[in-house]
Parts: structure tokens; C-alpha cells; sequence
């Protein structure tokens, strides 16, 4: 069943008379409602087209957390073949947030690391909403040393509100974890390629994203903070988050612009949730191209090149 988000009453209307028209139909054979079915069919299209046409900085925040909108798991069952998943910190735990190991892209053997919020109501407990601790970061690190000890190319596929702010993580080092991250990220002679799939939250997506390249699904979000967790900060209001998305310039447009991301990958028209095997396949060629570019490098370039871009970052956007 398709979930609506609540700018997008006006085409659940239309699509929810057109599918009760068709279960009429099914019931009565004898009634024939082709043409008044198609005809919602076409004002439910025009309706999609026109509320996408220029989705606000809030609800593209909105489509980004969809609940139906593809996942890293979704993404790994889809791209990747031979996955072999690796687990734990070999310090504290497994984080089931955090979900990476070994694979294969093209037949070529990479390092697949990303975070994974679930899809339902238990699954979305087990896994915390995507929300890493400590262990998870540090699981990250130690894939990403293998990767580079085994000279296999890095792929993240960020989609996290933020780390985990809970007492625990705190008390086992939160910080320090995602500090240790992003600079790993920063570190290994290998290709690192990031893709930030749903909501790129804080430093919790910064400690996956600090690649050589960075691609942002369109209706994706990049910030250091959620619009409600800035409003609540700014004006004492959470409810003022729409303005807070409007300042904060995290939509994939604007981070391109400021050079914060090298690519965005086009969405199927309503969003990732509409269409997932399309979007997944999109990914997928951008993740190609993304490799395409960073063949034939040696480590040493890649490092320095991935530094210098952290380096650079925002002075396009401050020059224009």
C-alpha cells in the first residue's frame, strides 16, 4: 500500500477513487470503468508532476525519510553479488546499524559499508533507525583498513539522521568513534566512493562521506544537523523547521553548488519510494561512472586529491 506523505493528499484523493473504481470492476464484472479510471489515472500524473516540479527544502527532507524509499540492505541485494558481511568492533559489539563486507560490483571485489534504518516497526528497533554508536564507526574503520590492506575499493551508502545520542555511546566514545571514521575515510590508498541514499545527518554521515567522490540521490538531504534539531536550537521551536530547511541549503541542488557533492542522481518522478528498482539502477551506473573516474590512480593521488577537496570545499559556492 502506497503511504502518502502530507503534501501529497491531493494525488492520495485521486489515486484512492481510481483504485476503488477498479475494485468495483473487479467485483461487477459487467461494469466497465476503463476510460473514468484512466482519466484519474492521467489527473494523479499531472498532479505528481506538478507537486515534484519544485519539491521545498522541507519536503524534499520529508521524501528523503519516506518509509518505502530503498535502503542500504536494499541496495547491497540489488548491486552487489558474493556479499560476505562482517561484523563487529572487536572491541565492544556489532552495531546492526552499520552493515558491511565483503562484495563483489561488477565483479570487481570491493569493501561495501553503509547504514541501514530497516523497514518495519522491529526491524527499525534492531537496527536503531540507522543511528550508529561507537562500535559501528569503529566497525567501519577496521572494514575500511582491510580495504586498504587489500587494495579493494570503498563504497558507503550513507542514509542516517545522525550517530546515536544515547548516554552509552557517550560513555564509549561517540565522538572520538566518528572523529576515527572520518579520518580512516581520509587515510586509505584506495578508491572511496560515497553515496548518500535517504538523509545524510551530521557527523554520523560526514564519517562515510569523506570520499573521493560523493553522489546524492536528488531528493536526498546533506547537513550537519535535522531541521528540527536546528529550529529547536535557533528559535526554541521545533515546529519552525521548515525555515530551518529553507537556511541550512541541504538539498542536493545547493550542496553541489558549494561543491560539497560531485554528482546528483536523478529520482523517478515522485520520488525514490515510486520506483525502486529504477532508482537502485541509477545508483548503479553512477556508482560505475564514479569508479570509471578514479581507475588507474595510485594510492598517494588518491589521498592527496581526497584531502584537497575537503580543502577546497564551499569556496566555489562563496566565489559565485
Amino acid at each position: 500500500m502506497t503511504q502518502y506523505l502530507d503534501f501529497e493528499k491531493p494525488l492520495a484523493e485521486i489515486e484512492g477513487k481510481a483504485e476503488e473504481l477498479r475494485a468495483l470492476a473487479r467485483k461487477n464484472e459487467d461494469m466497465d470503468i476503463t476510460s473514468e479510471a484512466a482519466a484519474l489515472d492521467v489527473k494523479a500524473a499531472k498532479i505528481l508532476d506538478d507537486l515534484y516540479a519544485s519539491l521545498t527544502p522541507w519536503r524534499k527532507c520529508q521524501v528523503a525519510r519516506h518509509p518505502n524509499r530503498p535502503h542500504c540492505k536494499d541496495y547491497i541485494e540489488a548491486l552487489f553479488t558474493e556479499y560476505t558481511p562482517l561484523a563487529g568492533d572487536r572491541s565492544f559489539a556489532d552495531d546492526l546499524a552499520v552493515m558491511g563486507g565483503l562484495a563483489r560490483f561488477n565483479d570487481t571485489p570491493v569493501m561495501v559499508i553503509g547504514h541501514e534504518k530497516g523497514h518495519d516497526t522491529k526491524s527499525r528497533i534492531e537496527h536503531n533507525f540507522g543511528m550508529a554508536r561507537p562500535e559501528g564507526y569503529r566497525k567501519a574503520v577496521r572494514l575500511m583498513e582491510l580495504a586498504g590492506k587489500f587494495g579493494l575499493p570503498v563504497i558507503t551508502l550513507v542514509d542516517t539522521p545522525g550517530a546515536y545520542p544515547g548516554k552509552g555511546a557517550e560513555e564509549r566514545g561517540q565522538s572520538e568513534a566518528i572523529a576515527r571514521s572520518t579520518e580512516k575515510c581520509l587515510q586509505i590508498g584506495v578508491p572511496l566512493i560515497s553515496v548518500i541514499i535517504g538523509e545524510g545527518g551530521s557527523g554520523g554521515a560526514v564519517a562515510f562521506a569523506t570520499a573521493n567522490r560523493v553522489a546524492m540521490l536528488e531528493h536526498s538531504v546533506y547537513s550537519v544537523i535535522t531541521p528540527e534539531g536546528c529550529a529547536s536550537i535557533l528559535w526554541k521551536d521545533s515546529e519552525k523547521m521548515r525555515e530551518a530547511a529553507e537556511a541550512m541549503r541541504l538539498t542536493a541542488d545547493d550542496l553541489r553548488k558549494l561543491g560539497v557533492t560531485d554528482r546528483i542522481i536523478l529520482e523517478p518522478k515522485g520520488g525514490a519510494h515510486r520506483d525502486p528498482h529504477a532508482t537502485i539502477e541509477a545508483v548503479r551506473l553512477s556508482i560505475v561512472a564514479m569508479l570509471a573516474e578514479l581507475e588507474g590512480k595510485d594510492g598517494a593521488t588518491l589521498v592527496h586529491d581526497r584531502r584537497q577537496k575537503y580543502l577546497d570545499m564551499g569556496n566555489k559556492g562563496l566565489a559565485a
